[in-house]
């Protein structure tokens, strides 16, 4: 918008001011120490300061708030037609604050796509090839799965290669890693290959068991326990199920249980990624945290 008629700086002698008429610059100047209401000069050139030449174009505030910046505009002089510098308007810049577009710490952990997050239990999982983060999976607690699904070969509608389970244990006064993971080895192998949630039978029932490991293991900082079986079922090639349960470092520590379910089939997943899960799970608030079955666990405890 092309700023009324006053005085501005002039853009070829800064330390001056020239009258603009609304339209182009005149060819009147000033000394900025003669400033006061916008007086336009006199046709004899002048710079009037009586009353009848006081004609108020403007308020004195409003010449005040003419900012100094100068906009481009296309004008003509007695110098021939160019680009001229022309006074116009502006307001200041206002200084805000945002916070928009910067992620929240657990965005950011979210965020990792080799991580998954147990934010209940407070730790969480590297996800390693060949497994994803779970989808169509009725069970809240499973932290991931392998890619893609299988027809079962027993009942039921579709059946995974591989999962992992991670829960709070709640319904034990029991505090002993090694009790619970003994425990729980059992309910862990008839949930994953006997009997599902409806009654179905995926692998047509469990036929029987060997215990192929045991030990400690540190997990995520703390001292833990794992028990793994190799379960033979009536159809399919059966499988393996880990229980590994530690103290939790968060909340009430009480103790969590992770449960580990592949496939024994060519198509299964590498049993080597039940340890290198184990080596891989970290407090969610220690990032320095880690275990595994280390020195703790000898050549004879593995299958």
């Amino acid at each position: 918008m092309t700023p009324p008629p006053g005085w501005y700086p002039d853009p070829h002698g800064p330390h001056l001011e020239r009258w603009w008429d609304g339209t182009a610059w005149t060819e009147h100047r000033r000394a900025p120490e003669a400033a006061g209401p916008p007086v336009p000069p006199s046709p004899d050139g002048t710079v009037g300061t009586g009353r009848a030449r006081a004609i108020a174009l403007t308020t004195a505030g409003a010449v005040l708030v003419a900012a100094i910046v100068t906009g481009a505009v296309f004008l003509g002089d007695d110098d021939g037609p160019g680009t001229r510098s022309a006074p116009a308007t502006t307001t200041a810049p206002t200084a805000t604050t945002s916070t928009e577009g910067t992620p929240s710490p657990s965005e950011s952990a979210s965020a990792d796509p080799h991580v998954v997050e147990d934010q209940l239990n407070g730790i969480t999982f590297p996800l390693l090839d060949g497994w994803t983060r779970p989808e169509h999976v009725a069970e809240d607690d499973v932290v991931m799965t392998t890619e893609g699904t299988y027809d079962c070969p027993g009942e039921g509608t579709v059946c995974r290669h591989g999962l992992v389970i991670s829960r709070t244990v709640t319904a034990s006064d029991e505090t002993s890693p090694r009790l619970l993971a003994e425990r729980d080895i059992r309910d862990a192998a008839d949930e994953a290959f006997d009997q599902d949630a409806v009654g179905n039978r995926p692998y047509g029932g469990i036929e029987s068991h060997e215990a192929v490991g045991s030990g400690t293991v540190a997990v995520a900082g703390r001292a833990g326990y794992y028990v793994r079986w190799r379960v033979t079922t009536a159809k399919g090639p059966g499988g393996y199920v880990q229980s590994l349960v530690f103290p939790s470092s968060v909340g009430t520590e009480s103790p969590v249980v992770v449960r580990y379910v592949f496939d024994a089939g060519e198509d299964g997943p590498p049993l080597a990624d039940m340890d290198r899960i184990t080596e891989g799970i970290r407090s969610a608030t220690d990032a320095d945290s880690g275990g595994g079955v280390g020195s703790s666990i000898g050549p004879t405890d593995r299958p």
